[in-house]
């Protein structure tokens, strides 16, 4: 009889908590990649060095260590310790998923599809978050076109105002008599 092996998900919030922005790229570094998939960073990193023909630059990258230090400093990892004392790779989601070429364990597989789940609903989420920022940027357009015509209707009536205040003098029609005579 065959061992079965439980998988325990993790909760597609947590796994969109470790999606960063790094060099204009949604990636998840390794440290976290390991966490998720339940295997050590060394060997997750020794797997990817084995193939590295499978992650050209556009599927992974090696942090520099100007961005190891704005990462740390987000407090995205609680310290460069944390990193294992090398430099951190950053997958993006195409490398992602070509970790589940390399990683063969059924928790690898599984938290892979997790981990793509979360990339689509983290592409949904910004994408309904810039129709949002679109629409509200009509309605301000439309509400700055409003104000000016309110402001055009006001000067209008201020003019009005003015004018039923202050009547030019009018000149009388009819017969002009002298006064005094």
């Amino acid at each position: 009889m065959a061992k079965k092996e439980t998988v325990l998900l993790i909760p597609q919030e947590q796994i969109i908590s470790k999606i960063l922005v790094l060099r204009e790229e949604k990636v998840m570094l390794d440290v976290h990649l390991a966490e998720i998939y339940g295997v050590e960073n060394r060997a997750l990193k020794q797997a990817v060095r084995r193939n590295m023909d499978l992650f050209p630059d556009d599927f992974m990258f090696v942090l520099t260590e100007k961005e190891v230090e704005i990462v740390v400093s987000q407090n995205v990892i609680p310290s460069r310790q944390y990193l294992g004392g090398s430099s951190p790779f950053a997958f993006t989601e195409t490398g992602v998923a070509m970790l589940s070429s390399v990683l063969k364990s059924k928790r690898a597989r599984e938290m892979n599809i997790a981990i793509m789940r979360a990339f689509v609903a983290l592409r949904k989420m910004l994408l309904s978050n810039t129709e949002l920022r679109l629409e509200i940027e009509y309605i301000k357009k439309k509400v700055d076109n409003h104000g000016k015509n309110i402001e055009l209707v006001f000067q209008y009536l201020d003019e009005l105002l003015e004018k039923k205040e202050n009547p030019k003098p009018r000149k009388q029609i009819g017969f002009k008599t002298k006064k005094g005579e």
